[in-house]
C-alpha cells in the first residue's frame, strides 16, 4: 500500500507557473505507475498527464501537452507537475494517484485504472 501527499498548489496570474509534488510513502514507489488528475467545480474528474514507472514513458490531455510536464525521482518518491502557461481553466483540484504495476513502459489516464489517491491541492489561476 502506498500513501501520497500532495503539495505545492496556490494563486498564480494567468501566464505563470507552478510545480507540484506529490511524495509517497514506502519502499516500492518504482513499482507504481504514476497520473494527474483534476477537478474544477462542477465537472468529472479528468487526467492531466501520466508516466510509467521508470519514468521513461509520460502522457499526457490535449488540454495541457506543451505546457504541463510529469517528472519522477524514484529515489526521492516522488512525482512532480511542472505547470507553465497556466490559464484560467487550469483552475481546479490537482490530485496525483498510483497504479501498482508489473510493466515498466505502461502509463494509464482513466481513474478506474489507479488503486491509491492523494488528498489534492487547489491551484487557482486568475485572469
Amino acid at each position: 500500500q502506498v500513501q501520497l501527499v500532495v503539495s505545492g498548489g496556490g494563486l498564480v496570474q494567468a501566464g505563470g507557473s507552478l510545480r507540484l509534488s506529490c511524495a509517497a510513502s514506502g519502499r516500492t514507489f518504482s513499482t507504481y505507475a504514476m497520473g494527474w488528475f483534476r477537478q474544477a467545480p462542477g465537472k468529472e474528474r479528468e487526467f492531466v498527464a501520466a508516466i510509467s514507472r521508470s519514468g521513461g514513458s509520460t502522457y499526457y490531455a490535449d488540454s495541457v501537452k506543451g505546457r504541463f510536464t510529469i517528472s519522477r525521482d524514484n529515489a526521492k518518491n516522488t512525482v512532480y507537475l511542472q505547470m507553465n502557461s497556466l490559464k484560467p481553466e487550469d483552475t481546479a483540484v490537482y490530485y496525483c494517484a498510483a497504479r501498482l504495476t508489473s510493466y515498466s513502459g505502461s502509463y494509464y489516464s482513466q481513474r478506474w485504472e489507479y488503486n491509491y489517491w492523494g488528498q489534492g491541492t487547489q491551484v487557482t489561476v486568475s485572469s
